[in-house]
């Protein structure tokens, strides 16, 4: 459904992206990652046909954004970051306005609005005001003006930027319903959202390609080793330089929290990255033991998606 192929985008000097090259098959929601600055908007504002690239190619349903912009336009439905609504208008007939634009002929205008109301959750606001909704109902009217053309392709730029966690759930919920029938792109900074919705994730940083996988091979192939937790009491500092010694430990970090005792005695906590291959409780246990420390909890801590992004940015970063 979307095939980017060596795409590059210019602002004069200043180079927004640089041959990125990625895919979103039909019925797949794509995560789309990066710090700000990376080019996240710039690659969706390509997609939507807002501007044309410099070089490279981006076809949406098999239709080139910049030789056929119309055809692409009436194939996808575009939430931006800041939701483009009328605060004046009443709900229903905002929707009806953009509908309108959209091409939806007038006879079946009033029950598509209708139908795309009941799928965004939004019939208690019929006939209200926009401005006075709330934040999260402002985002549903976001996602329904994005739908009202019954769109193949979703575009979504920080779908629930600003939302409490209540409403974050709930357009979630929404989004991965809408993704049962269409091809999504999703850009967040929430990123056990986009480990929890979507099926791939495209990585970039400094507007290019970092990574794409499944959000599961991220976090499995990326990692150098595994990770355990460890709580134990002792003095803080000294455990630290401690389990830094030991052979097949190549990070240690104390945690935030401790114990329930002032001096930890309900155990600290520390973070330990091992070398690939090293036996953590192997190594650990000794040293505890020689140290007379009181161990109690060591487990393994899975890498997340957050982990890996803030790895493959930060390789990037490095000189």
């Amino acid at each position: 459904m979307i095939e980017v192929e060596d795409l590059t985008k210019n602002y004069g000097s200043h180079l927004g992206i640089e041959g990125l090259t990625f895919s979103a098959q039909k019925g797949e929601t794509v995560g789309f990652l990066g710090p700000n600055g990376a080019g996240k908007t710039t690659t969706m504002r390509i997609l939507t046909c807002y501007f044309p690239a410099t070089s490279g190619k981006a076809m949406v349903a098999g239709y080139d954004c910049f030789e056929d912009s119309f055809e692409v336009r009436k194939r996808i439905g575009y939430l931006p970051e800041n939701v483009p609504l009328y605060g004046d208008m009443i709900v229903d007939d905002y929707l009806a306005f953009v509908a309108g634009i959209k091409g939806v002929e007038g006879r079946a205008m009033k029950q598509t609005v209708m139908r795309i109301m009941g799928d965004c959750g939004l019939e208690t606001v019929v006939g209200r005001p926009i401005r006075e909704l709330s934040k999260g109902y402002r985002q549903r009217v976001g996602l329904a003006q994005a739908l009202v053309n019954n769109p193949e392709i979703l575009i979504l730029d920080e779908p629930t930027n600003g939302l409490d966690p209540k409403q974050i759930k709930e357009i979630r919920k929404l989004i991965a319903d809408l993704a049962i029938h269409r091809t999504i792109i999703l850009s967040s900074h929430i990123l056990p959202e986009v480990s929890l919705v979507c099926e791939r994730v495209v990585i970039i940083n400094k507007g290019k390609l970092v990574a794409v996988d499944k959000p599961e091979n991220l976090t499995t192939n990326l990692g150098d080793g595994s990770r355990i937790l460890l709580r134990i009491s002792g003095e803080r500092e000294q455990i630290t330089k401690a389990l830094g010694t030991v052979k097949g430990v190549a990070k240690v970090k104390p945690t935030d929290d401790r114990g329930d005792g002032d001096d930890g005695s309900g155990g600290w906590g520390f973070v330990v990255d091992l070398d690939m291959g090293a036996d953590g409780e192997q190594s650990i246990l000794p040293m505890v033991v020689s140290n007379n420390w009181k161990l109690h909890e060591m487990r393994a801590v899975e890498t997340s998606l957050e982990d890996v992004f803030i790895q493959l940015v930060t390789e990037e970063d490095a000189p």
